[in-house]
């Protein structure tokens, strides 16, 4: 014995959204999906007829009529609890890489890459980027004062230092105030 398919009567507003989500440029696909499921449902086709036509499973038109009258329009854009791709990686695994992160340096250089940092923790060099974003780790940025190479540094630093703790001393023997501006 058949089964009939409970009938969907779209609102005039519930409609003209369901259409608008169909022909806008950025609506994900499966909300696409379901609001050309939901309308072909309402122009009264059965589950098997609309499967067919949009080459999807026969029972996902029969799921999204039964959600559409349970939750109403809204439900289209939910994703279930439990869908999408699952973690690939233990906790353990992620601790390790941020601990070696902050706490190692690769030999020969002075950070990590996310290849040389995939490479020595076996795992794609795409797993440690995500795991660096999610913790705002940038271990190409340093906080630290790096000396530079020039050969006269030492003499340049020193002028610096001298000027910043003295600034002008003729005019500050004769009570004249001076401004001195250093920028690095």
């Amino acid at each position: 014995m058949a089964k009939f398919a409970p009938a969907v009567t779209l609102s005039d507003p519930d409609r003209a959204r369901l259409q608008q989500w169909v022909r806008a440029q950025f609506t994900p696909q499966q909300v696409a999906l379901r609001s050309r499921i939901l309308l072909l449902a309402a122009e009264g086709k059965a589950n098997l007829e609309i499967a067919a036509e949009l080459k999807v499973n026969r029972h996902t038109p029969a799921l999204w009529r039964q959600r559409y009258h349970d939750e109403g329009l809204d439900a289209v854009w939910e994703i279930q609890a439990g869908r999408g791709r699952k973690p690939h990686y233990q906790p353990e695994k992620v601790a390790a890489i941020i601990a070696a992160t902050l706490q190692t340096k690769p030999k020969g250089a002075t950070h990590w890459s996310c290849r040389t940092m995939a490479r020595s923790q076996q795992v794609s060099k795409n797993t440690v980027n995500r795991i660096w974003q999610e913790h705002n780790l940038k271990p190409h940025r340093s906080r630290t004062f790096k000396l530079s190479r020039d050969p006269k540094f030492l003499e340049k630093l020193t002028d610096v230092v001298h000027t910043a703790d003295n600034p002008l001393p003729e005019r500050a023997e004769s009570g004249d105030t001076a401004d001195v501006v250093c920028g690095d």
